[in-house]
């Protein structure tokens, strides 16, 4: 998120009138409801972490130990707890 100058895309008279409130500090303005987008949206993090924690419940069906995988994808092993429980439900459902 970049920054970008009231003075260049705001009305002087509404620059002036949010200055009464706020003078000099930083404001965040939210996008509108239906602009907003979902984590992830943007990028493919969202799929790569999906495949991630399917592949980390194969492992652990074939055997891996939850700590070998604590070390493999650097996660702590209640991580990997939620993560198995969350494919075990999810496998339940498909």
């Amino acid at each position: 998120m970049s920054y970008v100058k009231a003075e260049q895309v705001l009305p002087q008279d509404l620059v002036a009138l949010i200055q009464q409130y706020i003078d000099g500090e930083y404001l965040y303005i939210p996008r509108k409801a239906t602009n907003k987008k979902s984590w992830g949206e943007n990028t493919n993090a969202r799929e790569s972490i999906q495949v991630r924690n399917r592949e980390i419940y194969e492992k652990y069906l074939n055997g891996a130990k939850v700590e070998e995988l604590e070390s493999e994808y650097f996660l702590s092993i209640k991580s990997l707890q939620r993560i198995v429980l969350q494919e075990k439900k999810r496998q339940v459902y498909e």
